[in-house]
């Protein structure tokens, strides 16, 4: 922390970002594999939200790291450094009064739960996209377990690098059972009442 720094208090705050939208901001964090489905379901619910009216934002693991986390690789030290960008910027939305759907395969439960810390527990709906990874290495829909069970792609999460499943998220997708539009319904369904889908 930079003793030289300090935090302006603006006049315009949370609430009346969040009055002017008739909404309550929330995160809404979706975490799982890759190739699990985290993408597909969080821009269905997107659709669904801003269908309803609703002021969102979607911030995609590949879509981050081709601009906010460019320089950084794959290696553990990176991918904690990727979730505590995208957990600032998650909470920066949050001040802004919008809805946030995250889709990381965001694999280690304490940066989860540093992410929790920092968007506040009250706004962070953590939802694990359940899909085993022989199912997401069948769908391989990048080609990325292939290469990687080839040594090409190294620190790959579910082949050389661990993934720690959420001990208790809000929601769980089961994508062998579930599909999209089941999945956005049982996100829908834990939303708080002032989300007026």
């Amino acid at each position: 922390m930079n003793d030289n720094l300090t935090t302006h208090a603006f006049t315009v705050n949370q609430s009346q970002r969040s009055t002017l939208k008739r909404q309550r901001p929330a995160v809404i964090w979706l975490t799982g594999l890759s190739g699990s489905g985290k993408s597909t379901i969080a821009n269905a619910l997107e659709t669904a939200l801003a269908g309803a009216g609703h002021h969102t934002y979607l911030l995609d693991g590949d879509n981050v790291r081709q601009g906010l986390c460019k320089d950084l690789g794959f290696s553990d030290v990176d991918r904690v450094e990727n979730i505590r960008r995208i957990a600032e910027v998650a909470n920066l939305f949050v001040d802004a009064g919008i809805i946030t759907i995250t889709a990381f395969i965001s694999p280690f439960r304490q940066d989860r739960e540093l992410a929790k810390q920092v968007i506040g527990d009250g706004n962070f709906i953590e939802v694990f996209v359940d899909t085993p990874l022989t199912e997401c290495e069948r769908r391989d829909p990048k080609g990325l377990y292939e290469k990687a069970r080839r040594g090409f792609i190294k620190n790959f999460t579910g082949i050389d690098s661990a993934y720690e499943p959420p001990v208790q998220p809000k929601v769980i997708i089961n994508t062998l059972i579930d599909d999209v539009e089941q999945a956005v319904s049982k996100i829908i369904a834990v939303l708080p009442k002032w989300t007026n889908v």
